[in-house]
This record gives structure tokens, sequence and C-alpha cells, in this order.
């Protein structure tokens, strides 16, 4: 049986699904590898065949019709109907063949998403497993897509509600973030330290519109203050390293390794709020009985409780 990229359902109603999701076709189509004019045909085919209109166009955007609306709802039944057919009989078959795709932000493709893989490829010879490194964001444009099976990621506010009916998400652990300042630095001398205590700092966060960006400004502001961004770095190395050479300082997750000779101090943070993140599995919605699915959830569930290393300061 194959794993992934078989439809149940037509396909079309996908396409309409990752349009409405972005809200262009030329973003759709990016998500689904296919070229504009292919999706714009596509959804003129299903309207066709429909006998209603399904998008008007709406400034640089498209709009969706009332009759657009309600073949989506539907849509959603569907598609969460065909897994669980699809779990049922992979599920009554002796062996899982075929491909099946893992994705997830980077951290989780480092500790938790290898783990996965090898637990799939030793339980199913015969599946073909891979793994793919993606922000949050395009972990979702992936699972939509049908491109992956499972997903890792972190819940922001621009994650799917718990609530979203196209998926299923499972909360898997929380990763605190600890400041990481240079080692001579006057925070190391306190007992605690509260992420207010740093509002006066020079800060190192992620290019706009990356998580890691949106997640510390985000507890920033939760701590009352605004970050004085001085500094850009996406990798946790290059932030580590502006910072030794007393550039700034960072947030690091818990779960992420510094090097181990930089002349820097890793902090954990008291008090309220102490930013974490929270760190999640999602797949389709009526997907998760799927045996491989529920081997990789196993594995990620076990492996996740495992993680966490113990503060390194005070």
């Amino acid at each position: 049986m194959t794993v992934q990229n078989d439809y149940m359902i037509d396909p079309k109603l996908r396409v309409l699904q990752l349009v409405a999701h972005h809200g262009t076709v030329t973003a759709a189509a990016q998500a689904l590898h296919y070229t504009p004019s292919a999706v714009s045909h596509q959804l003129r085919q299903l309207a066709a065949e429909l006998g209603v209109e399904l998008i008007a166009q709406s400034g640089r955007g498209v709009r969706l019709t009332a009759a657009a609306t309600t073949v989506l709802r539907h849509a959603e039944v569907l598609s969460a109907q065909a897994e669980r057919a699809r779990a049922e009989l992979a599920a009554a078959t002796d062996e899982t063949e075929g491909s099946f795709t893992v994705c997830g932000f980077s951290t989780a493709a480092t500790h938790l998403l290898p783990p996965a893989a090898a637990a799939l490829r030793d339980h199913y010879p015969h599946l073909r497993v891979r793994v793919i490194e993606a922000e949050p964001a395009r972990c979702f444009d992936l699972l939509l897509a049908g491109d992956a099976d499972l997903a890792l990621l972190i819940a922001t506010d621009e994650t799917p509600p718990a609530s979203d009916t196209r998926f299923d998400q499972h909360p898997l652990l929380d990763d605190p973030l600890d400041l990481v300042v240079p080692e001579h630095h006057h925070l190391t001398e306190r007992r605690t330290v509260t992420l207010a205590d740093a509002a006066d700092e020079s800060w190192i966060l992620g290019r706009p519109g990356s998580t890691y960006h949106h997640l510390v400004r985000t507890a920033c502001m939760a701590a009352g203050f605004t970050p004085d961004i001085a500094h850009y770095a996406d990798e946790w190395e290059t932030g580590t390293a502006l910072v030794a050479n007393d550039f700034g300082i960072i947030l690091v997750p818990r779960l992420a390794r510094l090097h181990q000779d930089w002349p820097v101090t890793r902090i954990p943070l008291r008090g309220e709020p102490a930013p974490a993140r929270r760190i999640l599995a999602a797949n389709r919605l009526g997907s998760r009985d799927r045996p491989a699915i529920a081997t990789a959830l196993d594995t990620i569930t076990r492996t996740a409780g495992t993680l966490l290393p113990p503060p390194a300061h005070g």
C-alpha cells in the first residue's frame, strides 16, 4: 500500500484547499509544485464539474465564493474520512510499503526526527522514509499538499488552532528558552534572572518573519518590553559567537546544544512569564491510526521525554 501521494478523493479539492489556505493562486501553486496556470486550470475544471463559481479576483489575491466555502466544508470531511479509510486498509496489510515523509524545524530535525525515521526503517523495511527540515509554516503546507505525513513544529499565534478540522495536533513537550550572555556579564552574578532583567540589553534575533524572531519578540513583549535588536542570526552557533564577542545577548532553547569552548554563560530564566517553545506533532486529520504514523509518534513521544537536560546555571 502506498502511504503517500495516492488520492481517494478528487485531487482538485486539494488544490482548492491550498488556495483557500494561502489566499493566492501563486502561493498555492508553490506549495503544490504546480504552475499558477495549472492551479487556475484545475479550479476552472472543478467549478465546471460542480456547476458553480468558486473564486473571484480580490486585489492581488482571490476571494472564495459562498459555494467554495460549502465545497471546502465537505472536502475537509471527505479528506478526513479518506485518511481513516487508508489507515484501516494499512492496518489490515502485513507490510507497509510506498513512501513516508516526516518534516520538522531544525531542532526537531536534529533530536526527534532521526530516531523516528530509524524506527520506521526497522519496522517497515519496504517503506521509503524521507526527512525534510522545514519551518513550521512550511510543515503545514507540506501536510496539506500531501508531501508530508507527519510534522513537528513550534506553536505560535500563526499555528492553526487545535480545533482546525484539517489537522490532528499532539503536544510533545515545552522547551524552555535560556538566556545566553557573555561569561563575565553582570547577570551571571545573580541567583535568579527574569526576562525583564534583560530589557535594557542589545539583542540578537532571527530574521524578521522567522519563527525564532516571532518567538523572542512575543516573549519579550509578554515580559513588558520590546527588545532592542542589534543583530540578526538564524543559527544558534552564529548568535552565540556574536554573544561571545560582546555583541549582545540571545535566547536559546534548552534543546539547542552550544559550542562548549565559547566564553558564554547559559542562564535559565525564572518567574512569569518564563518563555518556552511548545513543540507539537501534527498530521492530517484521520490519519493518526495509520501504522507508520502510530510508530513514528510513539518513538517521537518517548524520545521527547528523555531530551531536556537540566538547567546549566544557578
